[in-house]
């Protein structure tokens, strides 16, 4: 038997799991993994470099100098290597990154990953008993040379957190201050004696209002909760949504205005498939990319998957459950309904969360959704579920979050068994 050709797009951690899944059944599947950047890990990969490499390539990375993680080591990683010790939960972005290559170094899968290596084009070129096949143009991003493969499968694994949203906002051309997006935000140095607003309150608008305000005049988090944020620095003042600019200043939705030197834009991304042809059939409206049977395959091309999409998830088991399911429609063990069957699973789903009052955009942010989602797609593997205790301290650390957003991450949690867990210590 003939192995199935799978192109996986991105060496982030997504493609990373798909990369350790795959070769692990090598009888059933051969592999090629495209990474554009010059080393693994994605969006983990830092660098001060904001818009292009020295090839051209767009930056990926969002991350900045100081980022630590907002979940804790002991329930962030793949539910089948751990993460190594360390005294902290919320770890540096270089700790994440060093997890991340010993994983591809321990499942051996560099010798699957071509760097440098940009996807420019995925197209269905017809089909092999009834099954789609796929043309993958990739190209060197050195030599600018490029290449044809064929595959069986594609993954999509090129993450979510590298091309910006910017909601439009009435005269911002007329503002003279410094604007900048989350993903170019490097340190808090450029907003010394500034002021400074900063639109969004999720969690990287959080922690750069946080570190801006240290060396920041004033800062200013505008942002539409429901619930007003607690125990914020003395010089941090929450607004509502900014409803207009002018060239010193903002004019807010409750028709209050200050004036303001700086705006950072903590107002999340867009999903982006540039490589696509208009033949892959997949439409992208706001935040929900469709047509997805569980948020992961393709209804009409199921040879097709998009991996991790969904968003307020715990991403790398997320990788983990959706690589999986994916590897076994593929290969046979698990058939997939129809394709009028799947798009009415699908519309059932996305109708479900407006009947909860979610907007359009929420199509795929999971929260309290996701348990029942990973214990779904584990069951259909017939494998493991995560411990109770995973969404035990994940809503404790949610909880925490929000009463003491400065200092929840200076404690730190040991996982005591399936059941019960230890906040270990507090930090000075």
């Amino acid at each position: 038997m003939s192995r199935i050709r799978v192109a996986v797009i991105g060496a982030g951690p997504a493609g990373l799991c798909a990369a350790r899944h795959l070769v692990d059944d090598s009888h059933h599947f051969e592999f090629k993994v495209f990474e554009q950047w010059g080393e693994v890990g994605g969006t983990w990969c830092y660098t001060d470099l904001t818009d292009i490499d020295e090839y051209g390539v767009p930056i990926h990375s969002s991350m900045y100098k100081s980022l630590k993680t907002n979940i804790p080591k002991e329930i962030m990683p793949f539910p089948d290597f751990p993460f190594h010790e360390t005294e902290e939960s919320f770890v540096h972005h270089t700790a994440v990154l060093r997890y991340l290559k010993e994983y591809a170094q321990h499942y051996g899968l560099y010798e699957h990953i071509r760097l440098r290596t940009a996807v420019k084009k995925v197209s269905p070129i017809g089909s092999n008993k009834g099954r789609t096949l796929w043309s993958v143009v990739t190209e060197d991003v050195e030599t600018k040379k490029q290449e044809e493969l064929e595959f069986d499968a594609v993954m999509v694994c090129n993450g979510h957190y590298s091309v910006p949203y910017i909601p439009e906002i009435e005269g911002i051309e007329k503002f003279e201050g410094l604007i900048q997006h989350s993903k170019a935000y490097r340190s808090a140095e450029a907003y010394r004696n500034l002021r400074v607003v900063v639109l969004g309150a999720a969690s990287s608008g959080m922690d750069i209002a946080v570190e801006v305000a240290a060396v920041a005049n004033q800062v200013y988090i505008s942002h539409n909760l429901r619930e007003s944020l607690m125990y914020l620095p003395p010089n941090v003042k929450q607004v509502p949504g900014i409803k207009a600019a002018s060239i010193d200043g903002f004019t807010f939705l409750d028709d209050s205005s200050e004036k303001a030197d700086a705006l950072i834009y903590c107002t999340g991304y867009k999903f982006d498939f540039p490589f696509l042809t208009p033949e892959c059939k997949v439409r992208i409206e706001g935040r929900r990319v469709m047509p997805l049977y569980k948020h992961l395959i393709h209804t009409e091309l199921p040879t097709l998957c998009f991996v991790g999409l969904p968003f307020k998830v715990l991403p790398f088991p997320l990788f983990h459950f959706q690589i999986q399911y994916f590897m076994r429609t593929l290969d046979g063990s698990i058939s997939l309904p129809s394709k009028d069957e799947m798009d009415e699973e699908t519309e059932r789903d996305f109708q479900k969360r407006l009947a909860l009052d979610m907007p359009p955009t929420y199509a795929h942010q999971m929260g309290s959704m996701q348990w029942d989602y990973f214990a779904e797609l584990a069951d259909c593997l017939g494998i493991k579920r995560l411990p109770p205790v995973v969404r035990m301290v994940y809503d404790y650390v949610a909880d925490r979050r929000k009463e003491d957003m400065m200092h929840y991450k200076t404690e730190s949690y040991t996982l005591l068994d399936h059941g019960h867990f230890a906040r270990n210590q507090v930090s000075p």
